[in-house]
């Protein structure tokens, strides 16, 4: 099929797929350069995930005489379990104080001390506040200042279209197909660069803090290319989710001094973190809250303990965690005024994703090949910073960063390359891949499928993990995939067809969540978010390592043998502890 003979063809020097931190960042830095950029969401830009985020982005503006960059770099080692790549990690924290400024001069408005400066609260493993907040609405107000930055340097958003297939054909990426969810029809975009920036893929597991949309999209399209995905079975578990819901309450509520406590009313975070308390980094804090509850210490014998506000008083909560003290009310009936509300550990973050290197270049092998053109940036992405376990506010830090680093390069991608041809029949794959659950003949339902995977993950790779399990889990998700070829859906239409894409989602996750257990099985030791009950003990001898993890005709093939993890004289690897 020829450019000109498709009804929908779009050809544009960058496609950003994704309209999170990271890719509205990164479309408005290229824009700023002077090129014409698209952004290809599924869902409408300031209804991103991003925006869900709630307690702060962090940066060592030095509120606190005793912060630094370099304390700064150190708490992101440290909270990696020393997995993280250091070269990363000092760019990341030299980069996030421009960050932050630049975000205030377009305008943020950010919480303020009684002398005007930002203000900043005390965050999980961090030695310092430095989480820089807007109360406990500080993806909100990100998303929607940078949406309206895009809007302002004529950004091209294409809202509601799901990308089906990436155009890469000898190593180059030539752009996207993606279906027009609204008025239903393939799309050709036909760009210089692709920055694939589509977050998560919290919604494998049952109970999780992620939106509906965070289904790990764009690592489904990496496998089916024949590239890798890096580090996927470190899966950060946030202690605070409203019990049985999953959906997050900050971590600022812990910030602002908000205690947990189980059902001898005690603070049993002193005996895991004896100094850091309910400050500790998230995977110490959910480890031990699981601990709690496996005991028999969990509220009422149940799977929970509480978050308690009360002490904070009114004014305080009202003023700094409105958010937080909403969410409970709303989906509890708790007021978090008065009463202590339930919390468990839920599926938050993925610290693995799609490897990349410092210039937010997506990479084939562990010697980093480059594949031309295509670039990650947020979530999706591992570039390796947040290494084994990512500190809270890191993240939106990383995804601003990281997006405009990634628009940096990009714009000068533009400036040095031309247009590369189109793959013969581009739109093969989309429409194969379309057919297959429109025509689909078998008797399988995409949501009993997706509810048995969400289950199962939830129940078998979770805080705690052991050998048996996994391999329980890992011969569920086969059958699944098995399944999952059956698929048939009701509707057959073009318009609005939730029933497709969502069908179309649950392939996704059914394809990387058996990398996540792999992954898993075959890292034998516990590291940051992965816990093994039989290996309890970090093994910096035999895996001080990053993992590599491709998809093939024989089932995962991994490697952990060549893509060495990159350190610095001053930050050697040292016990963890809180």
């Amino acid at each position: 099929m020829k450019p000109d003979e498709a009804k929908y063809y779009h050809k544009i020097d960058a496609v950003v797929v994704g309209a999170g931190l990271a890719g509205l960042r990164a479309a408005l830095e290229i824009a700023k350069n002077g090129h014409q950029v698209a952004v290809v969401t599924k869902v409408y830009p300031t209804r991103s995930h991003s925006g869900g985020a709630q307690g702060g982005i962090a940066a060592a503006l030095a509120n606190s005489a005793e912060d630094s960059l370099e304390l700064h770099m150190y708490d992101t080692i440290k909270g990696s379990d020393y997995l993280g790549d250091q070269n990363v990690i000092e760019l990341f924290v030299n980069e996030a104080i421009k960050t932050v400024y630049e975000y205030e001069h377009m305008g943020v408005p950010f919480s303020r001390t009684e002398d005007g400066r930002i203000n900043q609260r005390p965050f999980g493993g961090h030695s310092s506040p430095r989480a820089c907040f807007s109360a406990d609405i500080t993806g909100h107000v990100l998303l929607h200042t940078l949406y309206e930055q895009c809007v302002k340097y004529n950004v091209h958003f294409y809202s509601e279209f799901q990308v089906f297939s990436l155009l890469i054909k000898d190593n180059v990426s030539r752009g996207v197909v993606a279906w027009d969810i609204r008025e239903g029809g393939l799309h050709i975009f036909h760009s210089k660069t692709v920055l694939l920036a589509t977050g998560g893929y919290g919604r494998a597991f049952k109970i999780t803090s992620n939106s509906h949309a965070n289904t790990g999209d764009s690592l489904a399209l990496i496998l089916e290319n024949g590239l890798p995905l890096e580090d996927m079975e470190f899966v950060q578990f946030h202690p605070t989710g409203l019990y049985k819901h999953g959906i997050l309450l900050s971590e600022a509520a812990r910030g602002e001094g908000a205690y947990i406590l189980n059902s001898d009313g005690e603070r049993f975070m002193k005996k895991y973190a004896s100094d850091k308390m309910e400050l500790a980094p998230r995977d110490v804090v959910s480890r031990a809250e699981q601990t709690e509850i496996n005991e028999g210490r969990g509220i009422n014998g149940e799977g929970y303990v509480y978050l308690d506000m009360r002490h904070l008083g009114e004014k305080k909560i009202m003023e700094r965690l409105p958010q937080v003290w909403e969410l409970a009310l709303n989906y509890l009936k708790v007021n978090g005024i008065k009463e202590p509300v339930p919390i468990q550990p839920t599926a938050h973050y993925s610290m693995g994703g799609i490897p990349a290197n410092i210039n937010t270049e997506v990479i084939k092998d562990a010697k980093g090949t480059v594949v031309k053109g295509l670039y990650t940036a947020g979530e999706a992405s591992c570039l390796s910073l947040h290494g084994a376990n990512r500190l809270g506010t890191n993240s939106l830090q990383d995804a601003s960063t990281f997006g405009r680093i990634a628009g940096k390069n990009i714009s000068k991608f533009l400036v040095e390359n031309g247009y590369e041809a189109l793959p013969s029949n581009p739109l093969d794959v989309a429409k194969a891949k379309i057919s297959s659950l429109i025509d689909g003949i078998g008797g399988e339902r995409h949501s009993k499928i997706r509810e048995e995977l969400q289950e199962n993950m939830t129940k078998y790779v979770g805080v705690f993990r052991n050998e048996q399990d996994m391999l329980k889990l890992l011969k569920i998700i086969k059958q699944l995939q098995e399944r999952y070829k059956n698929v048939t859906i009701d509707d057959k239409g073009s318009v609005y067809n939730l029933d497709l894409f969502e069908a179309y989602e649950v392939g996704n996750l059914l394809s990387f969540s058996e990398i996540i257990v792999e992954g898993a099985i075959a890292r034998k030791e516990s590291r940051g978010a992965h816990y093994r009950t039989g290996f309890p003990k970090r093994d910096d001898e035999n895996w001080l390592k990053h993992t590599l993890a491709w998809k093939t005709e024989d089932g995962i093939k991994l490697d952990h043998s060549k893509k060495p993890i990159i350190f610095m004289d001053r930050f050697p690897p040292q016990e963890r502890k809180y």
